[in-house]
């Protein structure tokens, strides 16, 4: 089981190289079989069923927001105060790791050419983490500690508030000159986000 375990980790790493060095299109099973170690392009269809599936595996593993959220049972009864927070931090994490940028940058020069990639990035991070936002803040409403809205708009102002700051590591470095640190940033977007919600 533990080398399956490996072989399956050895190839999510190598299609991780080729997707960050070459993009989804230009990234293929033989180039990621060969980054990998492995003799035959057909054993990473044993791991997974197609591109598509590798290409959501390495977004999950080198996704902290979306392994953050990928268990959603363990949030929904937990006050907002603590876990938008969490949500927040996975955000910023994920755009923290320099690697991880350099695939972000590249997946999104190319989602902008192609719109079946961007689509499918779409479903592969953007649907996930507002849908689970969305099953959130409705729990929250439902047990009092958020006023009735409509959760569709609150969950992605919660993630615009985010994004300028993600933004100033990704591509505009020039957010980063105030030095605004990311723990001050979520102090105050969190803080400023339920009070915007709280109970009357």
């Amino acid at each position: 089981m533990a080398e399956v375990e490996d072989r399956r980790s050895q190839i999510l790493d190598a299609a991780f190289e080729e997707f960050a060095a070459k993009g989804f299109k230009g990234a293929t099973i033989k180039s990621i079989a060969s980054e990998a170690g492995v003799n035959s392009p057909a054993l990473i269809y044993h791991y997974f069923p197609d591109k598509e599936a590798l290409f959501n595996a390495v977004l999950e593993t080198h996704a902290p927001i979306r392994s953050a959220i990928e268990n959603p049972a363990s949030f929904m009864d937990r006050p907002p105060e603590e876990v938008l927070p969490e949500i927040a931090r996975a955000y910023f994490a994920t755009v923290a790791n320099p690697t991880s940028r350099r695939m972000m940058k590249l997946m999104l020069g190319e989602a902008m050419r192609r719109p079946q990639l961007a689509e499918m990035i779409g479903r592969a991070t953007a649907v996930r983490v507002l849908g689970f936002l969305k099953g959130y803040l409705s729990r929250q409403v439902e047990l009092g500690r958020l006023r009735p809205h409509d959760v569709r708009s609150s969950a992605r102002a919660f993630v615009g508030m985010l994004i300028p700051q993600a933004a100033g590591k990704i591509l505009f470095t020039a957010l980063r000159e105030d030095g605004l640190e990311d723990e001050e940033h979520i102090e105050t977007a969190v803080n400023i986000f339920l009070e915007g919600l709280k109970p009357k």
